[in-house]
C-alpha cells in the first residue's frame, strides 16, 4: 500500500477521533495506531526500493544518452577529418594537375618552335637546291636554244 495513504488513514483516524471533554486531546485506538504505523515501516523500504531504482534506472539512461553523445561527437570529428583531408589531397591534386599542364604547355612551346625551326631549315635548303636547279634548268633551255655561253671554270 502506498504511503501517502496510509498516512492519510492516520489523519482520518486522529481526526475523526472522539474528543476528550474540557481538553484539546483525542482518544483514538492505540492497536489502529501501531497497525497503520507497521505498514507504513513494511511499504517505505519498498518505495525507497523503488525510487532508488529509478534514480539508478534515470543515471543508465543519462549515461547511455552521453556515451551515445560522444560516439556521435567523435564520428563527426572523423567525418570532419576525413573531408579536411579529401580536400587537401584534392588541392594537391589540382596543383600538381596544373604543374603538369604548365610542363605540357611549355614542351609543346620548345616542340612547336623547334619544329618550326626545322621546318625553315628544310625550307630553306629546298629553296637553295631549287634555285640551283631552277638555275640548272634554266641553263639546260638556254644550251637547247643554241645560247651556249662558255662553261664556267671554276
Amino acid at each position: 500500500m502506498d504511503v501517502l495513504v496510509l498516512i492519510d488513514k492516520l489523519d482520518d483516524l486522529v481526526h475523526n477521533a472522539r474528543a476528550v471533554p474540557l481538553t484539546d486531546q483525542v482518544r483514538v485506538d492505540k492497536e489502529e495506531i501501531y497497525e497503520i504505523l507497521d505498514r507504513m515501516r513494511e511499504t517505505i523500504p519498498e518505495e525507497i526500493k523503488q525510487a532508488r531504482w529509478i534514480v539508478k534506472e534515470r543515471q543508465e539512461m543519462l549515461a547511455e544518452a552521453k556515451r551515445e553523445a560522444e560516439r556521435i561527437i567523435k564520428e563527426a570529428q572523423e567525418r570532419q577529418q576525413r573531408l579536411i583531408s579529401q580536400e587537401e589531397i584534392t588541392r594537391q591534386a589540382e596543383r600538381a594537375a596544373e604543374e603538369i599542364i604548365e610542363d605540357a604547355r611549355a614542351r609543346e612551346r620548345e616542340i612547336r618552335l623547334g619544329a618550326e625551326d626545322y621546318a625553315d631549315e628544310i625550307l630553306n635548303t629546298l629553296e637553295v637546291n631549287l634555285s640551283k636547279f631552277i638555275a640548272a634548268v634554266q641553263r639546260g633551255r638556254d644550251r637547247l636554244q643554241g645560247k651556249d655561253e662558255p662553261a664556267e671554270v671554276g
